[in-house]
């Protein structure tokens, strides 16, 4: 019997999170768009569903190491900091390894899941750059489904706002300071920018303008597409960082932010690099 329910979908007596059930679409509305791409591209599409293996093995990994070394603020005020859960890092109940109890940064991840698919495509030998443009193109497609579960999970969002499209955070667990003072902030009342949603968004504008720039572009050199996802991903959260309640400091800088423009900057310089170098073979 399949049962919906406000915490996810109860089948059989189990009951599927919305926020793993969201994650798992995702991942599989971009292996689908990669499986399409890959033919275009005259790839067997096969390696599409084997590469997903060491993608999403890593991936996680990846994410959750990130969460790991820099664990946001509303973890460390309670004790957690990178130093305990590396310590305690068997811990079933909030360990670095429970990763079952939440926390994952897709910075990681990417990270993570580059080094997967760079694996597989060296142990199948596999043109990389080229796997790893079709990938930078499915990325944001499967980011922008993904941030629904944020949305679900009340997690992901900004300052308090007036504005219409504010959302509510009325599970107890998710605020975090100041907005844990409900005298101040009441949780029927209080209204968050919806940081899940611009991010949603952004993550679908990218989608668009490489998915434009993979089908009417002939002078772009493998891997460009990827590098001009890092720029536009890069600046995207580097900005959207100003907006989020709850970040991740080292010595008292936001380190998603920083390692966002890092690479925004660097991808960006290497494409004018190819650019350059493209006019000159033209000249």
């Amino acid at each position: 019997m399949i049962i919906l329910t406000d915490s996810g979908l109860r089948l059989f007596g189990v009951t599927l999170s919305w926020y793993g059930l969201i994650v798992c679409a995702a991942v599989f509305v971009a292996a689908l768009l990669a499986d399409l791409l890959a033919r275009r591209r005259g790839f067997d599409s096969l390696h599409v569903w084997r590469a997903l293996v060491p993608i999403i093995v890593l991936g996680l990994i990846g994410a959750r190491l990130w969460y790991v070394f820099f664990p946001p603020q509303s973890v460390v005020v309670n004790g957690r900091t990178a130093e305990w859960l590396l310590r305690n890092f068997f811990d079933l109940n909030q360990g670095a390894v429970a990763v079952w109890t939440g926390g994952l940064g897709i910075l990681g991840g990417l990270i993570g899941g580059g080094i997967g698919l760079y694996w597989y495509c060296a142990a199948n030998k596999q043109p990389f750059a080229q796997w790893i443009d079709i990938a930078a193109l499915c990325l944001p497609l499967g980011q922008a489904i993904g941030r629904l579960a944020n949305g679900v999970n009340q997690e992901l969002y900004g300052a308090p706002t007036d504005l219409p499209f504010g959302v509510l955070v009325s599970n107890e667990a998710q605020r975090v300071a100041p907005y844990t003072d409900l005298a101040q902030y009441p949780l029927g009342t209080t209204y968050f920018q919806p940081v899940f949603a611009y991010e949603a968004i952004c993550c679908l504008l990218i989608f668009i303008t490489l998915l434009l720039l993979f089908r009417r572009l002939s002078n772009l050199r493998a891997g460009d597409l990827a590098l001009l996802y890092l720029v536009l991903y890069g600046g995207t959260r580097f900005l959207l960082e100003f907006m989020r309640a709850n970040v991740s400091l080292v010595a008292g800088v936001n380190i998603s932010q920083l390692v966002s423009l890092i690479t925004a900057l660097a991808a960006a310089f290497i494409l004018f690099r190819h650019q350059q170098q493209q006019k000159t073979l033209t000249v």
